[in-house]
C-alpha cells in the first residue's frame, strides 16, 4: 500500500520536477552576473579603503618610520589599491557584458 502512494506520489511531481529545473536553468544565470559584479565593486570597495588607511598612517608618521618601513608600506598600498581599481573595473565589465 505504501510502495503505491510512493509511486502515485512520484508521478504527480514529475511534471513539478521538470518545470523547477527549466526555472532554474532560466533564472540562475540572470541572477548570478549581477551577483557576480556586486562582489568585485564590494572587494574593490574594501581594498581600496585598506589602501586609503594604510596610505593615510604612512603619511601621518612619515617622520617617524624607517626609510625600509617606509617603502614596504608604499608597496603594499600600491599594490592593494591596484588589485582595488582592476576589480571595480572586472565589476564594470561584467555588468556592460550582461546588458548585451
Amino acid at each position: 500500500m505504501a510502495g503505491k502512494m510512493v509511486r502515485n506520489a512520484q508521478k504527480d511531481w514529475a511534471p513539478v520536477a521538470r518545470n523547477s529545473g527549466k526555472f532554474v536553468k532560466h533564472v540562475v544565470p540572470g541572477a548570478v552576473k549581477p551577483l557576480h559584479s556586486l562582489w568585485h565593486e564590494m572587494l574593490g570597495f574594501l581594498y581600496l579603503v585598506i589602501a586609503g588607511s594604510i596610505g593615510f598612517k604612512m603619511w601621518k608618521d612619515a617622520a617617524k618610520t624607517s626609510p625600509v618601513m617606509l617603502s614596504v608600506a608604499g608597496f603594499l598600498v600600491v599594490v592593494t589599491a591596484g588589485y582595488g581599481i582592476s576589480s571595480i573595473l572586472k565589476a564594470r565589465r561584467i555588468s556592460r557584458s550582461q546588458q548585451q
